[in-house]
């Protein structure tokens, strides 16, 4: 049952925490995207090293829990820089830093994916190693894991509630205040789950329908 006398009260903490955690995801899947096409490169470079560094970071990243890699960056980084991050910036940098290990393997199947015959049709113009990836692989491929993006950000959105641990106020946060505050262990949490709920099954909605515009395009 609904109670109207919490929500009208409390609802700011709710919509506060909202937009922490649809921020920390947002960046999350931009910033790992971006780090996630350049480790994929990386991996499927020619240079020995490159493909070594690429695979060990990203074992590494999927073969560690998030938190560990939360407490790394968030005690660790400041260590090594003469200046100072906010809380969110920490914990948004461990987000994107662990979403960029899985988009470098969506981006790196994607590119599989493509037809070898397009990038030797691409030499065949005289194009580069470089210049066909970019502007002919890259391109095609990005339209393929554009679904499987979308459901990273989605994953984002749940995973990014690990980020309170270290008293960012995203909504799992925010409701742990109000657990405290009104003495409510479980109506908070009930809250939260909704939320929750609606984000992630609207965004669900939004990438089917994406990808079933894609399907009818082809």
């Amino acid at each position: 049952m609904i109670d109207k006398e919490f929500i009208t009260t409390y609802y700011g903490y709710f919509l506060e925490g909202s937009k922490i955690t649809l921020m920390i995801s947002l960046i999350g899947v931009i910033f790992g995207t971006i780090l996630g096409v350049i480790v994929c490169l990386l991996k499927l470079s020619k240079i020995k090293i490159l493909r070594f560094i690429a695979s060990s970071y990203i074992e590494v990243i999927r073969g560690t829990p998030l938190l560990l890699q939360l407490y790394i960056v968030y005690y660790g980084l400041p260590m090594a820089l003469p200046f100072e991050l906010s809380r969110m910036t920490l914990g948004t940098i461990a987000v994107f830093l662990n979403s960029s290990a899985y988009i470098a393997e969506i981006f790196r199947a994607g590119i599989n994916s493509i037809d070898k015959g397009q990038m030797e049709a691409a030499k065949s113009l005289g194009m580069s190693n470089g210049i066909s990836m970019r502007y002919v692989i890259l391109p095609q491929a990005f339209k393929n894991v554009l679904p499987a993006l979308g459901n990273e950000f989605i994953t984002l959105i749940k995973e990014s509630a690990i980020v309170s641990v270290v008293g960012i106020h995203d909504i799992m946060y925010n409701s742990d205040t109000l657990r405290g505050i009104t003495y409510k262990p479980f109506m908070p949490l009930v809250y939260a789950a909704l939320i929750y709920f609606i984000m992630t099954f609207t965004l669900s909605n939004v990438v089917a329908k994406i990808e079933g515009s894609m399907k009818e395009s082809d």
